[in-house]
Formats: C-alpha cells, structure tokens, sequence
C-alpha cells in the first residue's frame, strides 16, 4: 500500500499516518525524519543538506529528491509505505512520478487534510515539546499530568518558535502559496481524496479507511 499525505502543519498528518501505518503494517516516511537520519548518518546527501541548514537555508529539492529514493528503496517499503510532507512543490511531485514509473509503484491514495485556520492554530499554539526527550503534548488535547513538566523524563516543556500564534500563520500563509498548484496537480488523479481535518483523528482514520475502500478492509 502507498499512500501520499499532504495538507498544512497542524493538520494531523503525523499522528493520521501513525495510526494507517499501525493498521497495515507500513513504514510512516517522515520527510523531517529522513532528513534527519541522512544527517546523522552522515550520507553524502546528508551532508550536502547540513551545508544548507547550518546557513539557514532551505534544503534544495534535488537533495531532499534523492533522499526520499534512498528511503523508499530501503527493505521496509516493499510492502509499502505512506510519505508524509513530501511532495510539496510540482517540482517534487513530477520527480516522484518519475521514481514511482521506475520502481513500478502504484499509488492506492492521495489525501489531502483540509482543516480551518482557526482549528491548525488552536492545535500547534497549544502544543508543548519536552526539551530534554521531545515528547510532544497540547495544553487542552494531551496535557500532561504535571503542568510544564514531561511525563516520560520530568523535564520542562516548552513552546517552540514556530508554534506561537502569530508565526502559525505565517506558515499557513507560506503553505497555501506553495501548495495550491500541487492540490491541483493531484486532485486531477482517481487516488485523490479529501479529509475533513477539523474532526477528531479518530474520525478522520475512519473517513481514510473508508476511502482506502477494499485494501483497509482486509487490513
């Protein structure tokens, strides 16, 4: 099963993805987490990708292109896998086909979590990062059982810089100038589908296997 993800920060991708992966089995490829894991790793992309980030810069599509063929090629995604946060330009998307035409992938489903920009700012403005472990919680959905202190490790959390309200929407704004000629691109495709975002993860897990059809039901 393959199945791309995409829709603004604060959507539910991550924690939709988890819970698709868990049911059937498939690797949940992170574009944050590849990148990581080349820049630990210290692969020749993922040095060329720490140059950009030590200087503040955007990582270029060439190099995250190539990481996401090296992810998708390694033995855990013969049976499939769900890309979450890749592609976010035509760019990306147009080199994707390219690699899925190669390795003979068929993608079963697109979904594109469309949620308000109240409801995305009430999510990541309520969220808090352990700085010690990175555990994430939300002040009103998963609160912690001491305020301002992690559960797994005791140490504090924190709010990030990008989850404060007024660079949330910064984001958003950022988000629909790059993506809305990529819903285009995809909405085209029989494999697209809509979330409604603004539902409880829950809800938009049973929307996602409704519209996974046969291959969730035998999950």
């Amino acid at each position: 099963m393959h199945i791309i993800l995409l829709g603004a920060p604060g959507a539910g991708k991550g924690t939709l993805a988890k819970m698709i992966a868990g049911k059937f089995g498939v690797p949940h490829l992170s574009t944050g987490d590849i990148l990581r894991d080349n820049v630990n790793k210290k692969t020749y992309v993922g040095n060329q990708a720490k140059e950009y980030m030590d200087n503040g810069k955007l990582v270029p599509d060439d190099i995250m292109i190539q990481m996401v063929k090296g992810r998708v090629l390694e033995e855990d995604c013969k049976t499939g896998f769900i890309l979450d946060g890749f592609p976010r330009t035509i760019r990306q998307a147009e080199a994707l086909k390219l690699i899925f035409d190669e390795l003979d992938i068929t993608i079963d489903a697109i979904f594109n979590l469309e949620a308000s920009q109240e409801t995305i700012i009430e999510r990541l403005s309520g969220r808090r990062t352990c700085k010690n472990c990175g555990a994430i919680y939300h002040i009103k959905n998963i609160p912690s059982e001491v305020e301002g202190k992690c559960d797994k490790c005791g140490n504090m959390l924190y709010q990030r810089d990008d989850d404060k309200k007024d660079v949330v929407k910064k984001r958003l704004m950022v988000y629909k100038t790059q993506t809305k000629k990529l819903i285009s691109y995809y909405e085209k495709q029989d494999s697209f589908c809509e979330i409604d975002a603004n539902k409880k993860v829950d809800e938009m897990f049973v929307e996602a296997c409704k519209d996974l059809g046969k291959a969730c039901k035998s999950g």
